[in-house]
């Protein structure tokens, strides 16, 4: 039976040693996220975005912005916070309304104030020169996690599931950079088994491909990045988990595991940047 990899515990403690840090040093961050337009979920998002900031000492503020605004109005917004010294970080809380141009949003985030690391520039910085970025939130909480449970990833080899811009790519890079044998499969990808099997590690996040028990590797380590609900409205991940733990060694459960670990993520960015 696999360890269940508690996202909730370590959340909470880093955002104590975040307090702590902020305190010792004396930082003001301040964490300023842009929110545009209705939808339930993302201001539910946001909500809980300012209550685990305020845990780590994170000054937070929220720009509302309606859901008919215009890509050139959300970019003066961004370049008035860009100017403002007393905020250390920007959020462009996505999905963005389909007429808006999302990429030209982004890239108007200064670099330095890059919470996400969305932006071309911090992405070139990860993929080129290597230093000087910012993890995506997402892959940064994972590093912890398998960091908190000791897992060494150099020398295994890691199968990437999904290839977005949030999860997948960055997740993939940042196991090579530890010296991990990486392969990334997406929904395109025919008889993923053939790769989940022989892999030590398994990071899923596409929210449509299942994985089940006989697809992984026994022993192995699966983290589930999957949001969804199944046919009884219950969350779950992209992991049948009942069948998944019986096989791998180690497993984040949903909810529990890799969500509480990207508001961790957001708020180390934070700190890191202020």
């Amino acid at each position: 039976m696999a360890i269940v990899m508690d996202g909730v515990s370590l959340r909470n403690h880093i955002l104590d040693e975040l307090r702590a840090r902020v305190e010792k040093i004396g930082l003001h961050p301040k964490l300023t996220a842009i929110l545009v337009g209705d939808d339930a979920a993302s201001h539910v998002y946001v909500r809980n975005k300012e209550k685990y900031a305020a845990v780590a000492g994170i000054e937070t503020d929220v720009v509302y912005m309606p859901a008919n605004v215009d890509t050139e109005t959300i970019i003066a917004k961004i370049h008035e916070l860009n100017a403002d010294k007393s905020v250390t970080a920007i959020l462009v809380q996505l999905p963005l309304p389909a007429h808006i141009d999302t990429h030209a949003v982004l890239n108007a985030v200064d670099v330095n104030k890059d919470v996400d690391g969305f932006t071309d520039a911090n992405i070139g910085r990860m993929y080129g020169a290597g230093h000087g970025f910012i993890v995506p939130c997402t892959p940064r909480g994972i590093l912890a996690l398998l960091d908190e449970y000791n897992i060494d990833v150099a020398g295994k080899n890691a199968v990437v599931i999904g290839r977005s811009n949030i999860v997948g790519k960055p997740m993939a890079h940042m196991l090579l950079m530890r010296n991990a044998t990486v392969t990334i499969c997406h929904s395109k990808t025919p008889n993923i088994a053939e790769f989940t099997r022989n892999a030590d590690i398994v990071v899923a996040a596409t929210g449509k491909i299942k994985i089940t028990g006989d697809m992984l590797k026994p022993g192995s380590v699966f983290i589930d990045v999957g949001m969804q609900r199944d046919k009884n409205g219950k969350l779950c991940g992209d992991g049948d988990f009942a069948s998944c733990s019986a096989v791998a060694g180690f497993i984040t459960p949903t909810p529990g595991g890799t969500g509480p670990m990207t508001i961790a993520g957001l708020m180390m960015n934070t700190v890191d940047l202020a």
